[in-house]
């Protein structure tokens, strides 16, 4: 099956567009877009890895599937468009920085500057129905974004993860420990960062401290 991709993904996961879960996916997907109203853009599922090649991939910040509201989505996890209102866990994102590392709120929502320096913003699940939250889970993306990060863990060294909340922490099982600094906390969404999960993970600085360590350029967040 040739999909449209970054020539290192493309590369890489090669061996997963030809097993049966991902040509039943394939077919799901365009159903679905020629159907339904579905998020993001389909130009865009792929953004995330179109936007940050497996060989510039210094950092991995994983979602779980994509806003569902009019315009929010552009393939980026937890990132919207320029000019579109912040959702809540974006806000609290912000608000960590600002308390981290003292970077100003920002009035522009997309974190599209992060994927450019390597940070890979990667959604477990790459589309979603309109006003219907988690509505493509269990048809093939989960296994095919664990490929993802499969790769990562064993083709690249010392990657920072960043795993909030219970979702991300459970699919970042699979991440090798030994080689790669794994950050977890609770979700940045109101209801965790209100019970005091979220707030104060200083992840941001954190990773950048990694990286200098291990010889690599911080990310300018």
């Amino acid at each position: 099956m040739n999909v449209k991709l970054e020539s290192s993904w493309k590369a890489a996961l090669a061996e997963e567009f030809t097993k049966p879960y991902f040509v039943d996916l394939t077919n799901f997907v365009r159903d679905a877009y020629r159907t339904n109203t579905v998020y993001p853009p389909a130009r865009l599922i792929f953004h995330a890895l179109n936007s940050c090649p497996l060989t510039d991939t210094t950092v991995v910040i994983l979602g779980q599937d994509p806003y569902h509201g009019p315009g929010q989505a552009h393939g980026l996890s937890f990132s919207v468009p320029d000019g579109v209102s912040h959702p809540p866990s974006l806000i609290n994102i912000f608000k960590e920085l600002e308390t981290d590392i003292g970077k100003d709120y920002p009035q522009n929502g997309s974190l599209a500057s992060w994927a450019s320096q390597g940070v890979l913003l990667l959604n477990a699940i790459l589309t979603v129905l309109a006003s219907q939250a988690g509505s493509h889970q269990n048809k093939g993306w989960e296994q095919f974004t664990d490929a993802v990060i499969d790769v990562i863990s064993t083709q690249c060294d010392h990657v920072v993860f960043m795993l909030w909340g219970n979702y991300a922490k459970q699919k970042g099982k699979r991440i090798d420990r030994e080689r790669h600094l794994v950050l977890t906390s609770g979700h940045p969404s109101p209801l965790s960062a209100n019970r005091g999960l979220w707030f104060g993970n200083r992840h941001f600085s954190q990773a950048n401290t990694y990286l200098i360590s291990k010889g690599k350029l911080p990310i300018y967040w």
